[in-house]
């Protein structure tokens, strides 16, 4: 099945992407949580206006690139949430609350589906979250969860 990605798939592509999958994949899950959509010829023609706007969210080049990995790196972020008395959180630290708490502490505006947590934050201190700038740029961010 050929179709066009609307949304970073990991492993397969980015917006913009002509990929071919299985037609159990493409059908069952792609089409329906909106990452891609049919190739059809009318389709291929909105093909250049997701590759500009992809354009303009992505990193310009390389040395952009390294810059936001080494601003990234050296930011000192905290985020406080609520915590019990033995460290336990309740509930547990998610990405949209990593990227609002980058955001507040200075950093550049971070897109959610670059931010990986390696496991779920559900105790105070400090952990390391892993962001995505480019395909092959990875920065390491410390987030030091402290109690509100």
């Amino acid at each position: 099945m050929k179709l066009i990605l609307t949304a970073d798939v990991s492993g397969l592509g980015a917006p913009g992407d002509v990929v071919e999958v299985k037609d159990g994949y493409g059908r069952n899950y792609l089409v329906p949580q909106g990452f891609a959509m049919r190739a059809t010829k009318g389709a291929e023609k909105q093909i250049a206006s997701i590759r500009r706007a992809r354009d303009v969210r992505e990193v310009r080049d390389l040395t952009h690139a390294r810059e936001i990995k080494s601003e990234l790196e050296g930011l000192k972020v905290t985020l406080p949430t609520r915590a019990g008395a033995a460290g336990r959180l309740f509930g547990s630290v998610t990405v949209a609350d990593v990227v609002s708490a980058v955001k507040a502490a200075g950093g550049p505006i971070l897109d959610k589906r670059k931010v990986e947590l390696a496991a779920p934050i559900k105790t105070l201190g400090t952990h390391e979250v892993v962001v995505r700038v480019t395909g092959d740029i990875s920065a390491k961010v410390a987030i030091e969860v402290v109690s509100a």
